[in-house]
């Protein structure tokens, strides 16, 4: 059968088998060629396709963008948060230097009322620090001793951060800081008090303010504070004493009405002062023989006016012009100023004292622009007071700058009454005991002496000699009158010259 094209046998061999393939051999290896080298390209001094492709430059090249990521990161939620602080709290910073500060303090040591789950937790106080006041009580009936101490503790927050509630819904951050600085003078560190609030709750300030104010007021409710000169600043001496009253004090006939009427006139005429262009300030200078009370009376009028006082020492080490005249223009509010001896603190030593002090470092010139010059400050009510008037530069009394002068002299028949019927009137009811204590003083001529009678000797005393009197004859008039002998001014003669080898024997 005739074979067709799709049938066709391959071609025979002549084997009786299938021609076997001859094996392919691999072949042989070549390495491979180097990049050929582009004659107009530079030749490169980092190899940067190495360095990248080098594992270990890569992985310090992540770490490195990794930590560069996080500061940034840092950095803008510091960024963020500061400005978010600055958007939505009021921080307020107040300096010990302040008068506020111990206000502020007082203030937060006030219980307050934390109930509640979160104000327990948040006004936690783990820091505290106390101020201790004492004072002496008198010793009770049948008690022994020297009496009681009554001794009042006051906590307040020490230092650190607090938080404090305020009312329901505010609460204020409190941070009270010490610096590592101090006040060069007395080595006394600086402090620092910075109240923190929301900025919708800035409004509070005031009310922290007043309410802290006022507690400071109450304190002080019934006494008068007397400031000092401290270095560059002024500063409150001591505790804040009672009021003295003014009827305790008592000076000649009219001269306690009149200068009271002048000083509250002159509280009562400041729109008058500057619709006029006058200096809104006034001075009075008291001048006498000592002991006549001339102190206690600026004291007693602080009381009656409820202001403060202010005393400058000019003879103290240090005092200058132009610290005498920064701290004349910075008197606390509400406060006498009082100038003590102004003639011994304008007489010059020129003989050095064993304390090294050489002479006096406030010039009458320098008190003189102080009191009435171009620094001279406004509302201010100035008292001066001097044992020896004559002594005082007739331009320091001139008015503007002394606008009244008054004479506080050694004690009158008045006097005597007036202070005996302080004493001994509520046993003395028949004023018998009165007028013969006023008879023996005019016998012993404590009184000037008798323009009459030549033989009765001129003679003053003081107020001062005859409150001792009174306060040693508590309550017994008569020991009083029989004693009264003792007002008359003692001399001392000079004592005698130690001879060389002597035992002097204590006094």
């Amino acid at each position: 059968m005739p074979a067709t094209d799709s049938q066709v046998p391959p071609p025979s061999t002549g084997l009786p088998f299938p021609a076997a393939q001859p094996a392919q051999s691999p072949p042989p290896y070549s390495p491979p060629a180097a990049p050929t080298a582009n004659p107009s390209a530079t030749p490169s001094f980092l190899p940067l396709d190495q360095l990248f492709t080098n594992p270990v430059f890569a992985g310090g090249l992540g770490l490195a963008s990794l930590g560069a990521a996080a500061a940034f990161g840092r950095r803008a939620l510091i960024q963020s948060t500061a400005l978010l602080r600055r958007q939505l709290l009021v921080n307020i910073e107040i300096s010990k230097r302040d008068p506020s500060y111990s206000w502020v303090l007082a203030w937060l040591a006030q219980p307050r009322d934390n109930s509640g789950f979160i104000a327990q937790r948040l006004t936690r106080l783990r820091s505290l620090s106390v101020s201790t006041t004492t004072k002496s009580l008198s010793k009770a009936a049948g008690e022994e001793g020297h009496g009681r101490t009554h001794a009042d503790f006051r906590v307040q927050p020490g230092f650190g951060h607090h938080i404090v509630r305020h009312k329901p819904g505010v609460y204020i951050a409190v941070n009270r800081e010490k610096a590592s600085t101090a006040t060069t003078a007395t080595g006394e560190p600086h402090e620092t008090l910075t109240l923190t609030l929301l900025w919708m709750h800035r409004h509070v300030l005031a009310e922290v303010f007043t309410q802290a104010h006022e507690l400071a007021q109450s304190f002080q409710q019934g006494k008068t504070v007397v400031y000092t000169a401290r270095n560059m600043q002024w500063a409150v001496l001591g505790k804040p004493r009672l009021k003295r009253p003014l009827g305790s004090v008592i000076l000649d006939e009219g001269v306690k009405e009149s200068l009271v009427a002048d000083v509250k006139e002159f509280m009562a005429a400041q729109e008058w002062y500057t619709e006029r262009g006058i200096p809104y300030r006034r001075g009075y200078l008291l001048y006498g023989p000592p002991g006549t009370g001339k102190t206690s009376f600026i004291q007693a009028l602080a009381g009656e006016l409820d202001y403060s006082v202010a005393m400058i020492n000019l003879s103290e080490m240090g005092m200058t012009d132009d610290l005498l005249a920064q701290l004349l223009t910075q008197l606390p509010e509400k406060s006498i100023l009082l100038l003590e001896d102004v003639d011994a603190a304008l007489v010059n030593r020129r003989q050095r004292d064993p304390d090294g002090y050489s002479g006096r470092t406030v010039t009458a010139s320098g008190l003189l622009n102080a009191l009435d010059g171009l620094a001279a400050g406004e509302d201010r009510i100035a008292f001066l007071t001097t044992n020896h008037i004559d002594k005082l530069d007739p331009a320091l009394i001139r008015p503007g700058r002394v606008d009244m002068m008054v004479r506080i002299g050694e004690a009158s028949r008045y006097q005597a009454g007036q202070m005996w019927d302080r004493y001994y009137g509520d046993i003395d009811t028949d004023h018998a005991g009165r007028e013969r204590f006023l008879e023996r003083l005019d016998g012993l001529g404590l009184f000037g002496g008798d323009q009459k009678d030549p033989a009765v000797p001129k003679r003053h005393t003081s107020t001062a000699a005859i409150q001792g009197l009174f306060q040693f004859h508590k309550g017994d008039m008569e020991g009083a009158i029989k004693t009264a002998e003792h007002l008359i001014p003692r001399t001392y003669e000079p004592e005698p010259p130690i001879v060389e080898g002597a035992i002097k024997s204590p006094a």
